[in-house]
Protein backbone atom coordinates (compact mmCIF):
# COMPACT_ATOMS: atom_id res chain seq x y z
CA UNK A 1 0.00 0.00 0.00
CA UNK A 2 1.25 3.38 -0.97
CA UNK A 3 1.51 6.16 1.77
CA UNK A 4 -0.75 8.79 1.85
CA UNK A 5 0.02 11.60 4.35
CA UNK A 6 -3.36 13.13 3.63
CA UNK A 7 -4.90 9.98 5.79
CA UNK A 8 -2.96 10.81 8.54
CA UNK A 9 -2.47 14.42 9.10
CA UNK A 10 -5.44 16.70 9.84
CA UNK A 11 -4.77 20.28 8.23
CA UNK A 12 -2.61 22.93 10.23
CA UNK A 13 -1.97 19.15 13.06
CA UNK A 14 2.08 18.29 12.79
CA UNK A 15 1.90 15.95 15.82
CA UNK A 16 -0.37 13.42 17.56
CA UNK A 17 -4.06 14.55 18.46
CA UNK A 18 -3.58 16.38 21.84
CA UNK A 19 -0.05 16.20 23.01
CA UNK A 20 1.62 18.80 24.01
CA UNK A 21 5.06 19.74 22.70
CA UNK A 22 7.81 21.91 23.93
CA UNK A 23 7.99 24.73 21.22
CA UNK A 24 4.96 25.24 18.87
CA UNK A 25 7.32 24.86 16.18
CA UNK A 26 7.41 20.86 16.52
CA UNK A 27 10.65 20.46 14.13
CA UNK A 28 12.66 22.67 16.48
CA UNK A 29 14.45 20.77 19.44
CA UNK A 30 15.06 22.45 23.00
CA UNK A 31 18.39 21.98 24.72
CA UNK A 32 18.03 19.36 28.10
CA UNK A 33 21.01 19.50 29.76
CA UNK A 34 22.23 15.97 31.34
CA UNK A 35 22.02 15.84 35.31
CA UNK A 36 23.00 12.60 36.42
CA UNK A 37 24.57 9.36 34.11
CA UNK A 38 23.57 5.83 35.25
CA UNK A 39 25.74 3.10 33.77
CA UNK A 40 23.22 -0.21 33.20
CA UNK A 41 25.95 -2.10 31.23
CA UNK A 42 28.32 -1.90 28.69
CA UNK A 43 26.52 -0.97 26.13
CA UNK A 44 23.57 0.73 28.07
CA UNK A 45 23.47 3.73 30.33
CA UNK A 46 20.62 6.05 32.05
CA UNK A 47 20.21 9.81 31.47
CA UNK A 48 18.72 12.13 33.70
CA UNK A 49 17.74 15.84 31.93
CA UNK A 50 16.25 19.02 32.77
CA UNK A 51 15.52 21.77 30.42
CA UNK A 52 17.79 24.98 31.04
CA UNK A 53 14.40 27.34 31.37
CA UNK A 54 12.77 26.27 35.09
CA UNK A 55 9.30 27.21 33.53
CA UNK A 56 9.63 24.32 31.11
CA UNK A 57 10.80 22.27 33.89
CA UNK A 58 7.52 22.77 35.67
CA UNK A 59 5.26 22.43 32.76
CA UNK A 60 6.54 19.23 30.85
CA UNK A 61 4.43 16.50 30.98
CA UNK A 62 4.75 13.08 29.45
CA UNK A 63 3.45 9.60 29.60
CA UNK A 64 4.90 6.25 30.19
CA UNK A 65 5.12 4.80 26.47
CA UNK A 66 5.70 7.97 24.95
CA UNK A 67 9.13 8.90 23.46
CA UNK A 68 11.20 12.10 22.28
CA UNK A 69 13.15 12.72 19.59
CA UNK A 70 16.83 13.54 20.66
CA UNK A 71 19.59 15.04 18.63
CA UNK A 72 23.29 16.04 18.36
CA UNK A 73 25.03 18.02 16.26
CA UNK A 74 26.94 16.31 13.05
CA UNK A 75 25.22 13.00 14.66
CA UNK A 76 21.31 13.21 13.46
CA UNK A 77 18.36 12.60 15.41
CA UNK A 78 16.72 9.35 16.97
CA UNK A 79 13.80 8.72 19.09
CA UNK A 80 14.46 7.42 22.23
CA UNK A 81 11.39 6.59 24.84
CA UNK A 82 11.28 7.80 28.20
CA UNK A 83 12.53 5.27 31.22
CA UNK A 84 11.37 7.80 34.31
CA UNK A 85 8.44 7.75 36.00
CA UNK A 86 6.43 11.41 35.04
CA UNK A 87 5.10 11.18 38.39
CA UNK A 88 8.19 12.57 39.76
CA UNK A 89 9.01 15.70 37.80
CA UNK A 90 11.34 18.53 37.00
CA UNK A 91 13.14 15.95 35.37
CA UNK A 92 13.28 12.87 32.63
CA UNK A 93 15.07 10.15 31.96
CA UNK A 94 16.18 8.18 28.82
CA UNK A 95 17.82 4.78 28.50
CA UNK A 96 20.30 4.57 25.19
CA UNK A 97 22.04 1.00 23.90
CA UNK A 98 24.97 2.38 22.10
CA UNK A 99 24.81 1.13 18.86
CA UNK A 100 25.25 4.22 15.96
CA UNK A 101 26.74 7.42 15.66
CA UNK A 102 24.19 9.26 17.84
CA UNK A 103 24.06 6.85 20.55
CA UNK A 104 27.32 6.46 20.93
CA UNK A 105 27.97 10.37 21.28
CA UNK A 106 25.06 10.51 24.18
CA UNK A 107 27.65 8.09 25.72
CA UNK A 108 30.32 10.39 26.01
CA UNK A 109 27.55 12.97 27.67
CA UNK A 110 28.74 14.17 31.06
CA UNK A 111 26.60 15.79 33.68
CA UNK A 112 26.80 19.73 32.36
CA UNK A 113 26.63 18.83 28.98
CA UNK A 114 23.37 19.35 26.51
CA UNK A 115 21.36 17.54 23.79
CA UNK A 116 18.31 18.75 21.58
CA UNK A 117 15.37 17.37 22.27
CA UNK A 118 11.27 17.47 20.87
CA UNK A 119 8.25 16.35 21.81
CA UNK A 120 7.07 14.38 23.51
CA UNK A 121 5.36 12.28 20.97
CA UNK A 122 3.56 8.84 20.23
CA UNK A 123 0.47 7.44 21.80
CA UNK A 124 1.25 5.94 25.63
CA UNK A 125 0.32 3.17 27.21
CA UNK A 126 -3.74 3.46 28.63
CA UNK A 127 -2.88 4.21 32.31
CA UNK A 128 -6.64 5.02 33.05
CA UNK A 129 -7.35 1.65 31.46
CA UNK A 130 -4.39 -0.23 33.31
CA UNK A 131 -5.93 1.63 36.65
CA UNK A 132 -7.03 -1.52 39.33
CA UNK A 133 -5.72 -4.06 36.99
CA UNK A 134 -3.26 -6.70 38.24
CA UNK A 135 -0.34 -6.12 35.67
CA UNK A 136 1.91 -8.58 33.84
CA UNK A 137 5.21 -6.89 32.52
CA UNK A 138 7.50 -9.50 29.80
CA UNK A 139 10.20 -7.82 29.12
CA UNK A 140 13.63 -8.68 26.48
CA UNK A 141 16.96 -6.70 26.98
CA UNK A 142 16.68 -2.87 26.94
CA UNK A 143 12.84 -3.31 26.30
CA UNK A 144 12.68 -2.84 29.83
CA UNK A 145 13.31 1.07 29.59
CA UNK A 146 10.03 1.59 28.68
CA UNK A 147 8.33 -0.47 30.63
CA UNK A 148 10.29 1.35 33.59
CA UNK A 149 8.26 4.02 33.35
CA UNK A 150 4.70 2.29 33.42
CA UNK A 151 6.44 0.21 36.15
CA UNK A 152 7.48 2.94 38.62
CA UNK A 153 4.48 5.23 37.32
CA UNK A 154 2.47 1.97 39.08
CA UNK A 155 4.53 2.33 42.21
CA UNK A 156 4.20 5.75 42.57
CA UNK A 157 0.41 5.57 42.74
CA UNK A 158 0.06 1.64 44.25
CA UNK A 159 -3.36 2.08 45.88
CA UNK A 160 -4.47 2.72 41.71
CA UNK A 161 -3.18 -0.78 41.09
CA UNK A 162 -3.35 -4.16 42.03
CA UNK A 163 -0.62 -7.54 41.55
CA UNK A 164 2.60 -6.38 39.88
CA UNK A 165 4.90 -9.38 37.96
CA UNK A 166 7.34 -8.88 35.64
CA UNK A 167 9.47 -11.32 33.76
CA UNK A 168 12.76 -10.07 32.77
CA UNK A 169 15.25 -11.81 29.55
CA UNK A 170 18.16 -11.05 28.74
CA UNK A 171 21.39 -12.62 26.22
CA UNK A 172 23.79 -13.27 28.84
CA UNK A 173 24.18 -11.65 32.80
CA UNK A 174 25.95 -9.22 31.45
CA UNK A 175 23.16 -7.43 29.56
CA UNK A 176 20.80 -6.85 32.62
CA UNK A 177 19.63 -2.95 32.83
CA UNK A 178 18.17 -1.65 36.01
CA UNK A 179 19.83 -4.32 38.46
CA UNK A 180 19.29 -1.53 41.67
CA UNK A 181 15.14 -1.16 40.09
CA UNK A 182 14.94 -5.03 39.98
CA UNK A 183 15.63 -5.11 43.45
CA UNK A 184 13.68 -2.22 44.84
CA UNK A 185 10.47 -3.44 43.08
CA UNK A 186 11.16 -6.82 44.91
CA UNK A 187 11.24 -4.62 47.85
CA UNK A 188 8.10 -2.87 47.00
CA UNK A 189 6.01 -6.26 46.37
CA UNK A 190 6.62 -6.65 42.41
CA UNK A 191 7.08 -10.47 41.58
CA UNK A 192 10.31 -10.16 39.53
CA UNK A 193 11.22 -13.06 37.95
CA UNK A 194 14.26 -12.88 35.65
CA UNK A 195 16.19 -15.08 32.96
CA UNK A 196 19.09 -15.32 30.51
CA UNK A 197 19.80 -17.29 27.65
CA UNK A 198 23.29 -18.22 28.33
CA UNK A 199 24.35 -18.30 31.89
CA UNK A 200 27.65 -18.52 32.97
CA UNK A 201 29.70 -19.50 36.79
CA UNK A 202 28.54 -16.08 38.11
CA UNK A 203 25.06 -16.69 37.38
CA UNK A 204 22.74 -17.89 40.08
CA UNK A 205 19.50 -17.53 38.61
CA UNK A 206 17.79 -19.09 35.72
CA UNK A 207 19.25 -20.06 32.79
CA UNK A 208 16.69 -19.95 28.96
CA UNK A 209 14.07 -17.96 27.32
CA UNK A 210 11.72 -15.56 28.77
CA UNK A 211 8.75 -17.26 27.07
CA UNK A 212 9.53 -20.16 29.82
CA UNK A 213 8.83 -18.06 32.67
CA UNK A 214 5.30 -17.87 32.14
CA UNK A 215 3.91 -21.27 33.27
CA UNK A 216 5.78 -20.31 36.29
CA UNK A 217 3.24 -17.37 37.13
CA UNK A 218 -0.19 -17.57 38.32
CA UNK A 219 -2.38 -15.21 36.79
CA UNK A 220 -6.14 -14.96 35.27
CA UNK A 221 -5.94 -14.11 31.75
CA UNK A 222 -9.27 -12.84 31.57
CA UNK A 223 -8.71 -10.21 34.88
CA UNK A 224 -4.80 -9.62 33.97
CA UNK A 225 -3.38 -6.94 31.31
CA UNK A 226 -0.17 -8.18 30.09
CA UNK A 227 2.65 -5.28 28.84
CA UNK A 228 5.42 -6.43 26.30
CA UNK A 229 8.11 -5.02 25.24
CA UNK A 230 11.68 -5.90 23.43
CA UNK A 231 12.90 -7.55 20.14
CA UNK A 232 10.37 -8.73 17.37
CA UNK A 233 11.05 -11.68 17.89
CA UNK A 234 10.35 -12.24 21.45
CA UNK A 235 7.31 -10.07 20.94
CA UNK A 236 5.78 -12.45 18.80
CA UNK A 237 6.72 -15.82 20.32
CA UNK A 238 5.29 -13.89 23.89
CA UNK A 239 2.29 -12.78 22.26
CA UNK A 240 1.31 -16.21 20.74
CA UNK A 241 2.02 -17.96 24.37
CA UNK A 242 -0.15 -15.59 26.03
CA UNK A 243 -2.63 -16.52 23.57
CA UNK A 244 -2.86 -19.72 24.31
CA UNK A 245 -3.02 -18.68 27.95
CA UNK A 246 -6.00 -17.48 27.26
CA UNK A 247 -5.80 -13.29 27.50
CA UNK A 248 -7.82 -11.41 25.15
CA UNK A 249 -6.08 -9.75 22.27
CA UNK A 250 -7.28 -6.26 23.88
CA UNK A 251 -5.80 -6.97 27.17
CA UNK A 252 -2.22 -7.81 25.55
CA UNK A 253 -0.11 -4.24 24.71
CA UNK A 254 3.08 -3.69 23.32
CA UNK A 255 5.64 -1.43 21.80
CA UNK A 256 6.59 -1.15 18.27
CA UNK A 257 9.53 1.08 16.85
CA UNK A 258 9.82 0.77 13.13
CA UNK A 259 12.72 3.50 12.01
CA UNK A 260 10.98 6.57 13.08
CA UNK A 261 12.07 9.78 11.41
CA UNK A 262 10.05 12.86 11.93
CA UNK A 263 7.97 12.03 14.84
CA UNK A 264 4.97 13.52 14.30
CA UNK A 265 3.26 11.32 11.00
CA UNK A 266 4.47 12.98 8.40
CA UNK A 267 7.30 11.59 6.44
CA UNK A 268 5.82 8.44 6.29
CA UNK A 269 9.30 6.51 7.46
CA UNK A 270 7.62 4.04 10.00
CA UNK A 271 4.40 3.35 7.93
CA UNK A 272 3.18 -0.73 8.57
CA UNK A 273 0.21 -1.63 8.17
CA UNK A 274 -0.85 0.90 7.39
CA UNK A 275 -0.05 2.62 10.48
CA UNK A 276 2.11 5.60 11.01
CA UNK A 277 4.12 4.01 14.09
CA UNK A 278 5.12 7.29 15.38
CA UNK A 279 1.48 8.99 15.07
CA UNK A 280 -0.65 5.95 15.77
CA UNK A 281 1.49 4.44 18.38
CA UNK A 282 4.41 3.44 19.45
CA UNK A 283 1.60 1.67 22.03
CA UNK A 284 -0.70 -0.98 20.00
CA UNK A 285 -3.30 -3.65 21.51
CA UNK A 286 -2.77 -6.70 20.06
CA UNK A 287 -6.52 -6.51 18.69
CA UNK A 288 -4.87 -3.22 16.47
CA UNK A 289 -2.27 -5.77 15.03
CA UNK A 290 -2.71 -8.27 12.09
CA UNK A 291 0.79 -10.08 11.97
CA UNK A 292 3.23 -9.72 15.10
CA UNK A 293 5.85 -11.73 12.28
CA UNK A 294 6.47 -8.33 11.35
CA UNK A 295 7.64 -7.03 14.05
Amino acid sequence: MIFDPSRYVAPGIGGPQGFKPIRKNIYLPVQAQVQEVCRENDLVKTFVFEFGDPLVNQEFTYEPGQFMMVSMPHCGEAPISFSSSPSRGGSFALTVRRAGRLTTAMHRLRPGDTIGVRGPYGRPFPMAELAGRNLLFVAGGIGLAPLRSVISFCLDNRADHGDITLLYGCRTPADICFADDLEHWRQAGVTCLCTVDEGDGSWPGRVGLVTELLPEVEVDAASWRALVCGPGVMIHFVVSRLLEMGFPRAHIYTTLERHMKCGVGICGHCFLEEKLICREGPVFSLNELDDTRNL
